[in-house]
């Protein structure tokens, strides 16, 4: 059995067991059935992209649309997450309806915030011609970025992406949030419960361990956030953990929704000029 397959029949075991945990104690509605009392919202930053194609089945196969916070990151296969190779990628989630928003193109993180007439920042980039270099940047040079990503995701989707943003690591300042939000985007973090943990190391947090955590602490309105692969787990998160967890929230009466439906920025989003379609829940 060659390790995907293996990956896949441990997922759906451990699927099955906190599924049936799950259904114990809350009602359960197939997709498409009336019943969903709350919503999440699940976004998912780019990574190697090694699961992409994994991550890309599990949603289509449960009818999540989620919105993807992307940079052109180093993969492990392909010219970049953002490159030539992964177009093709994009482009079929686009057709799917999913969302997409800037995750800053050469994966930025801010360091600090430098005094001076005008706003000045510390960042360092993690992927890119200058990556971990420690480098000083202007508001416009920030704003840059963020406009780079987007430009270039419209260019794979077709599809304009939204005046959002994901700051890497979700480090950020009051400075640097007025600084993005001056020039159209604002910022989306994560709610506590919704931080999946497939960043963390697997010999200490077992996908499991995540999975039970998260269906035990989700609540309605939190944004999730997950990766298309991260290089140092060592036992990969989305093959076990992804689709027990979508199923698993369904059975506690969750439905799904772009940010594009999210009430704290669907106003954003408005006044920003984009077309937005009815609001929608995907059970």
């Amino acid at each position: 059995m060659r390790p995907a397959s293996k990956l896949r029949k441990a997922g759906r075991a451990l699927f099955i067991a906190i599924l049936s945990i799950a259904a114990g104690a809350h009602p359960v509605w197939a997709t498409g059935q009336n019943g969903c009392e709350k919503t999440v919202y699940l976004t998912i930053d780019t990574g190697h992209m090694a699961v992409a194609p994994l991550i890309a089945e599990v949603l289509k196969r449960q009818d999540v649309r989620v919105t993807f916070f992307a940079a052109n990151e180093r993969t492990q296969q392909g010219d970049g997450t953002l490159g030539q190779h992964w177009a093709p990628w994009w482009k079929g989630r686009a057709a799917e309806g999913h969302e997409f928003a800037s995750h800053t193109y050469d994966h930025v993180y801010w360091r600090a915030d430098l005094t001076g007439a005008s706003p000045t920042f510390r960042v360092r980039p993690s992927a890119g011609a200058l990556a971990g270099q420690a480098l000083t940047w202007s508001a416009a040079d920030y704003c840059a970025q963020l406009r780079q990503a987007n430009g270039r995701l419209q260019e794979v989707t077709g599809k304009p992406p939204l005046p959002l943003f994901r700051a890497p690591g979700g480090k950020t300042s009051p400075q640097l949030l007025a600084a993005a939000k001056a020039c159209g985007f604002a910022h989306v973090g994560w709610a506590p419960a919704g931080f999946l943990g497939d960043e963390l190391p697997s010999d200490r947090f077992s996908n499991a361990s995540l999975l039970a955590k998260a269906l035990r602490d989700i609540r309605s309105g939190d944004i999730l956030m997950a990766h298309l692969g991260i290089w140092s787990r060592q036992d990969p998160w989305a093959p076990a953990v992804l689709e027990p967890l979508i199923a698993g929230l369904k059975a506690r009466g969750f439905c799904f929704a772009t940010l594009r439906e999210h009430p704290d920025y669907r106003p954003w989003i408005n006044r920003s000029g984009l077309s937005v379609a009815p609001a929608e829940t995907l059970k």
